[in-house]
């Protein structure tokens, strides 16, 4: 509905709308402005009080005779402010209000000038405890949104660089930024998302990027490898961008969504490129390999427990040398839910007893668990190399997948022997082949369709592109 010009009955509609008696910090200020009355809704907390007070200082001073006829008028000649928009309907006004923005009512006019001088509580741009580099960039993303695409615009200086900024929830109006190099990005995927995005269905985004996520991807949740790739590192999501990629942005979440993303996209880290091209390249692949045996050596040792004949000579010391009075299977899953039920104790331990209680833990849990014939040392010791190996890899969603085919390997290993470990090293890489990307394409390109210029790039880090400068006529 289109406001009022009189001023009496936007006030009765907007103190009902916000609710102003009930709402404590929905605050509106009546004044007068060139001898017509005038009022101001803020939510207190939202709004920088020195800006705002200086923009109504400079209404005292106005004549009424100075008082134009229009609202456009009005706000060109008497607003001393940036960012300032003209609304005629009362739902934008109400989200504007409750986002933050001040709205100025001027009776006369049927237009209110929403003043966007809001502040949002923030922390600092520190790095982020997930995504730490040796050598790099130490700033990262925050809740704000404004101030996270200002971080991305800080290293893309290029009109080509777009930030199209988007709503949804029906009660939350949550703010998504897509932000894409015009020319680069993959249009088709594009409208895609643009059009999944308008059509959501949903109250409000309660878990940010990972509920926009499940809206938009609502399909084979079956399959644990991972269709977006999450970064907090602004540095990551600004070469995204520039390889043509799109990066989705959620207020009130520090994370950058990148899509579209394969596997080998997932694995790649920023580390990679902060350093010269034969030391990325050997931490890239090292990566690989250490991630491929997380997957594969507890499952591989079962299987050789299983049949010890198969052992070569020169593998003998991996032979169990104390009995097993628990059966190995049941040792092996045991732990990979002991695991995560210390991490979460971790993530819920306060940050002084941290220490202590994991030297405690891992007294208790690791000597005297062996000592009382729950678990085999050996056990302990590849259970162990795999926890610490998941942390080589940022990327949360692509460990657990890691996690889910290790434990469906370890029991079909466990029930069929060498035909379900073949078995479910099948699924494993059918799990693969058959993902697809958000964009449709092949989860795992260049392997399948195979490319040997594009597999060379994914596996080798090679120089960076240089261009322009005297040293590139050299």
């Amino acid at each position: 509905m289109e406001i009022s010009n009189k001023l009496d009955a936007n006030l009765r509609h907007f103190h009902q709308l916000l609710r102003v008696d009930e709402n404590f910090d929905v605050v509106y200020r009546v004044i007068q402005i060139g001898g017509r009355d005038a009022c101001v809704y803020f939510v207190d907390g939202f709004t920088k009080d020195d800006t705002l007070l200086r923009i109504l200082q400079s209404f005292t001073s106005l004549k009424p005779d100075s008082i134009p006829q229009t609202a456009h008028e009005f706000s060109k000649l008497f607003i001393p402010y940036g960012e300032v928009d003209m609304l005629t309907d009362d739902a934008a006004i109400a989200v504007q209000i409750l986002s933050g923005v001040p709205c100025l009512f001027v009776d006369g006019y049927s237009k209110c000038f929403a003043i966007d001088c809001r502040t949002y509580p923030a922390r600092g741009v520190a790095e982020p405890d997930k995504d730490k580099v040796l050598r790099g960039s130490r700033d990262g993303f925050v809740e704000t949104l404004v101030f996270n695409t200002a971080l991305i615009r800080r290293r893309i200086r290029d009109p080509q660089m777009t930030i199209e900024v988007m709503q949804a929830g029906s009660k939350s109006h949550t703010d998504i930024a897509l932000c894409y190099m015009e020319g680069r990005v993959d249009q088709e995927l594009l409208k895609t998302i643009k059009k999944r995005i308008e059509h959501l269905h949903v109250d409000a985004l309660t878990m940010n990027q990972e509920s926009l996520a499940e809206c938009i991807y609502p399909h084979k949740w079956f399959n644990p490898f991972p269709k977006f790739r999450f970064s907090e590192r602004p540095d990551t999501a600004a070469a995204s961008i520039l390889e043509g990629n799109l990066v989705i942005l959620v207020d009130n979440s520090p994370a950058a969504m990148i899509l579209p993303s394969s596997i080998f996209d997932i694995v790649e880290e920023a580390d990679d490129y902060y350093f010269p091209p034969l030391t990325g390249t050997y931490l890239r692949v090292s990566r690989m390999a250490i991630s491929f045996l997380t997957l594969f050596l507890t499952p591989v040792w079962l299987l050789f427990m299983q049949n010890p004949d198969w052992i070569p000579d020169w593998l003998e010391f991996i032979r169990l040398s104390d009995e097993v009075h628990v059966a190995l299977i049941f040792q092996l899953l045991i732990l990979e839910f002991a695991i995560d039920g210390l991490r979460l104790a971790a993530i819920n331990t306060p940050s002084m007893l941290t220490t202590p209680l994991s030297v405690i833990a891992g007294i208790v849990l690791g000597e005297y668990s062996v000592k009382s014939g729950w678990f085999n040392s050996e056990t302990m010791l590849y259970m162990a190399f795999v926890t610490v190996a998941n942390y080589s890899q940022a990327s949360y969603e692509l460990g657990y997948a890691l996690k889910f085919m290790r434990v469906f390997l370890l029991i079909t290993t466990a029930f069929f022997n060498l035909w379900g470990f073949a078995l479910g090293t099948l699924l494993c890489f059918l799990a693969l082949v058959f993902n697809r990307t958000i964009a449709g394409k092949s989860y795992i390109y260049p392997l399948i369709p195979f490319s040997f210029s594009e597999l060379k790039k994914r596996l080798i880090r090679t120089r960076l592109p240089h261009t322009g400068g005297q040293d590139s006529k050299n």
